[in-house]
């Protein structure tokens, strides 16, 4: 039976997730999914230290999307009486763990960007092509990844990056959740999810073939693991 929580970013909401975390590591099971991943879309910003709980799953949930790829696949989870964030909150919280360290992140980032090499996306390739000549529909690999598309300046209309990033769609390309997190000095930066299919879509060939061309180009995009 999915788990469900509702008005997430309210008062008797926030006490609720409390309350089941009492007990619990994670919306579900003994390992972070994407039931997780789903209720951390749907918070506009760290809980208050109030709800002791609650605060330490997202502070756990924040760092291992920083960090891995959360392949959970989890037992189901809906949230009612509100939607994905999509827009960072007016006053950004005392505690926010997501706008420290701005400028420390760059360099994972190109670290993380090159990780794989050309014999990689040569097999990932061939993969692909002998799946299409097949003709027939095989099981497949997916996988959850944490997108961070980063402006220029804060002149750029985050809205019509939003979209435009959306725009590009692919075979084996699920576009998720996202929301704007502070980076500092006015400037937010797009936070997405998305879900591939390992065989099909190359996120370096995403990123150099789709989101680098324009009008996309006049942003930085880095993936987050």
């Amino acid at each position: 039976m999915a788990v469900a929580f509702s008005n997430l970013n309210s008062d008797s909401g926030l006490k609720k997730l409390d309350e089941y975390l009492l007990t619990r590591s994670y919306i579900t099971g003994y390992q972070a999914s994407k039931d997780d991943i789903t209720v951390y879309s749907f918070l506009a910003k760290l809980p208050s230290p109030a709800y002791v709980n609650a605060s330490r799953w997202y502070k756990h949930i924040d760092a291992l999307l920083r960090i891995s790829v959360v392949s959970g696949e989890g037992a189901g989870v809906t949230v009612e009486g509100s939607a994905p964030i999509t827009e960072a909150v007016a006053t950004p919280p005392a505690a926010d763990n997501k706008a420290p360290a701005a400028e420390e992140e760059d360099d994972d980032d190109v670290d993380l960007f090159g990780e794989e090499t050309e014999e990689e996306k040569k097999a990932a390739e061939e993969r692909a092509a002998a799946l299409k000549a097949s003709g027939k529909k095989k099981e497949s690999g997916k996988s959850s990844v944490l997108m961070d598309v980063k402006p220029w300046d804060d002149e750029t209309d985050m809205k019509k990056l939003e979209e435009a990033v959306r725009g590009v769609q692919m075979e084996g390309l699920t576009w998720g959740a996202a929301k704007l997190v502070p980076v500092g000095y006015g400037i937010k930066k797009l936070q997405i999810m998305l879900t591939i299919v390992d065989d099909l879509v190359s996120v370096d060939d995403l990123i150099e073939n789709y989101l680098t061309v324009e009008p996309i180009n006049e942003n930085y995009v880095a993936p987050k693991f």
